[in-house]
């Protein structure tokens, strides 16, 4: 099943960027090998913004739930990310439905 996730960071006014960098740097290894084995479709960091976009391909919401709560990020920060997660259906099977019910008619 496919997933739209939008990562939203932010850090406390404790945390320097180098801090939050280390973190992040650690996020960055483990979403590249999540890519490397085909969990992570893509990704992509929104320019100018803490704002990470990824479409993931996971069996269940249990799943993916479990990898969200493993990232070292929400591990180590979580408090302070957002994630919005849209489930998604291929268009190519939406486009073959719409059309299987146009010719029930």
């Amino acid at each position: 099943m496919l997933y739209h996730l939008d990562f939203h960071v932010e850090y406390p006014d404790d945390m320097t960027q180098q801090e939050l960098f280390t973190i992040w740097s650690e996020e960055a290894d483990a979403a590249l090998q999540a890519k490397q084995a085909g969990i992570v479709v893509d990704l992509w960091k929104c320019v100018g913004t803490r704002r990470v976009i990824a479409i993931v391909d996971v069996p269940t919401p249990d799943t993916l739930d479990q990898i969200l709560l493993d990232l070292p990020i929400m591990k180590k920060m979580g408090q302070n990310v957002q994630v919005e997660v849209t489930p998604l259906r291929r268009y190519e099977d939406f486009a073959a439905d719409v059309k299987s019910r146009l010719e029930k008619k």
